[in-house]
Order: C-alpha cells, then sequence, then structure tokens
C-alpha cells in the first residue's frame, strides 16, 4: 500500500538533481572477418597499380653532377642499357669557356618488360672546369626542376673531397636525394678505395652534409638494410663503359664485383629503391621547399612545387639500344 506524497517528500523531490546521460564512448575499430560478409577485393588495390603502370608508364629524373672527363654520360648509358646520355666534346683552344654550368636536359622513353619508364637525365656540363667557381652553387644558378635523384661523381683522388664538392652538396642536399659515385674506381687499389670511402664519408658527417639514403626509415627491416648502405657501399666505387673489352682472351664483366660496384649501384638506384627515391621526393624535399616559400614569401606561385618548373617533354619513341 503506497502512502500518498507529503509536501516534504516533494521538495525534496526538486533538490535531487535528474541524473546525466552518460557521454557516448567511441566504439574501438573491430577487425572483421571477410567471409562473414563475403569477399570484399582489398586484395585487387596491387593489381590496379599494376595495371595504371602499364598503362601510363612512370617518370624518373636523374641529375649527374661532376667534372668533366670523370665518365658521367658512360656511366649512365651503361646504367640504363641505352644511349641516353650524350658525351659532351671537350673545349677547343678557341672556344671562350663559359662563365656558368649550363643545364642540358635529355628526354628519352626506355621500355622493359611491357613497363614505360619516361626517362629524363639532367646534365650540367662545365661544372668545376672554370678557374673560377665561387659562388657556382647559388640557388639562382640551378634551373628550376624537379628532380629524383642526383649522382654526384667524385674524382678518384684518394685523398679528400674538394671546397667545391662540399659546398656544392651542402647546398644540393637540402633539396634532392645525392647517391655519390667515385668515377673510374679501376684507378685505385682495393686498400685505397676503401680509405678514400671511410675519409668521404667522415668529411660528408663533419660537414652535416645528408646523402640518400638518409635516416628516414620507419620500418626496422629496411633501416637495416639501409644502414648497411650508409655505412659499407656509399659512395659506390664503379667503372663505367659501353664497350666490350677482353683481357688474355676473357671479357672485362663490370657486373664482377671484384672489379667495381656497378651492380650494386645499378640494383640500389633501379631495382629496390626507385619508388622510395620518388617518394622522398615528393613527401620530404618537396613538402620542405614548398613550406621554405611559404615561410619567405607569404605564398607559392600556382602549380610551383620543388625547384620549380616543369622538365622537357619526354619524346614518345623507344630510346635506342647501346649496341
Amino acid at each position: 500500500m503506497r502512502l500518498p506524497k507529503t509536501r516534504t517528500d516533494a521538495a525534496m523531490s526538486e533538490l535531487v538533481p535528474e541524473p546525466r546521460p552518460k557521454p557516448a564512448v567511441p566504439m574501438k575499430p573491430v577487425s572483421i572477418n571477410s567471409n562473414l560478409l563475403g569477399y570484399i577485393g582489398i586484395n585487387t588495390i596491387i593489381e590496379q597499380i599494376r595495371k595504371k603502370t602499364m598503362k601510363t608508364g612512370l617518370d624518373f629524373n636523374i641529375m649527374v653532377v661532376g667534372q668533366s672527363g670523370l665518365g658521367k654520360s658512360t656511366l649512365v648509358n651503361t646504367l640504363l642499357k641505352s644511349q641516353v646520355s650524350r658525351k659532351a666534346s671537350s673545349w677547343n683552344l678557341e672556344e671562350k669557356i663559359p662563365k656558368m654550368v649550363k643545364i642540358k636536359a635529355i628526354g628519352r622513353v626506355i621500355e622493359e618488360g611491357g613497363v614505360k619508364m619516361k626517362l629524363t637525365v639532367i646534365d650540367t656540363p662545365g661544372f668545376g672546369d672554370q678557374i673560377n667557381n665561387e659562388n657556382c652553387w647559388e640557388k639562382k644558378r640551378i634551373p628550376d626542376t624537379r628532380v629524383h635523384c642526383c649522382l654526384y661523381f667524385i674524382s678518384p683522388t684518394g685523398h679528400s673531397l674538394q671546397p667545391l664538392d662540399l659546398e656544392f652538396m651542402k647546398h644540393l642536399s637540402k633539396v634532392v636525394n645525392i647517391i655519390l659515385v667515385i668515377a673510374k674506381a679501376d684507378t685505385m687499389t682495393l686498400e685505397e678505395k676503401s680509405e678514400f670511402k671511410q675519409r668521404v664519408r667522415k668529411e660528408l658527417e663533419v660537414n652535416g652534409i645528408e646523402f640518400y639514403p638518409q635516416e628516414f626509415d620507419e620500418d626496422l627491416e629496411d633501416k637495416t638494410e639501409n644502414d648497411k648502405i650508409r655505412q659499407e657501399s656509399m659512395p659506390f666505387a664503379v667503372v663505367g663503359s659501353d664497350k666490350q673489352y677482353q683481357v688474355n682472351g676473357e671479357r672485362v664483366l663490370m657486373e664482377n664485383l671484384n672489379h667495381c660496384e656497378f651492380a650494386l649501384l645499378r640494383d640500389f638506384v633501379i631495382r629496390t629503391h626507385l619508388q622510395d627515391l620518388k617518394e622522398v621526393t615528393h613527401n620530404i624535399h618537396d613538402e620542405t621547399y614548398r613550406a621554405k616559400r611559404l615561410s619567405d614569401n607569404g605564398g607559392l606561385p600556382p602549380g610551383e612545387g620543388l625547384l620549380g618548373t616543369v622538365l622537357p617533354p619526354v619524346p614518345a619513341t623507344p630510346c635506342p639500344s647501346a649496341e
């Protein structure tokens, strides 16, 4: 039997606050077994990417930097097994040496296994050839071109890097992936080569110059692999040749690691790190450049990215064979 509510009970009920509803707690994502819902098709993304790449091809841009006579054009042609880079002729006595470094870009389409690569090689003829190299690394001297990889050729002196090399790489490493190459490494003994590599790595560390692969790795396996490359292989000691030679009736094989590290360089640039070179350029160098320009100038012109203008158009004709 319920008793009737008194005035006191009514007053007390007004004083007691009503319970607040509990805030909704977001549900944690739960892994759903696709077998319960049927086949979704997430794993087809790899095939979609493959088909798109087969249809449109991929772009890859390489810059080669180094003094004349180090075999830059020969090595690039050997690396891609095609006549991509043109050999520059030496200066005649009557010709006037240019006052600044000129940039030449050559575009080609290379096809292998149904995959087309639109390759652009940016050469720097005249770099380091002038007597007065003062300020030849300044930003205004470098054309606005986005580059995925820069093969920087070092003279096989066996001593140390030249001041021009250090100053140029100090500026260049902020905007592009630098891969160091010791040119004409067959002029050095194995001991000289090993000591020179250690000396180069030490000089780069002292001068705060970063080279590819940089220490951006989050994956432990990638970090272990790239650390080994940084500490052992870099810079690559190579020999380039677009002709075959025989010694004592046997061919000299460039891919023999006992002779040079050309095979390591080729696998590193083309077979294992090509996509990473493109991603680091886009995600790190390009974004860093954009942020700096936005900070310095208060904005970027529409469509301007890393080092600005678009590369020369690449012809649709296949690249001729080197043979």
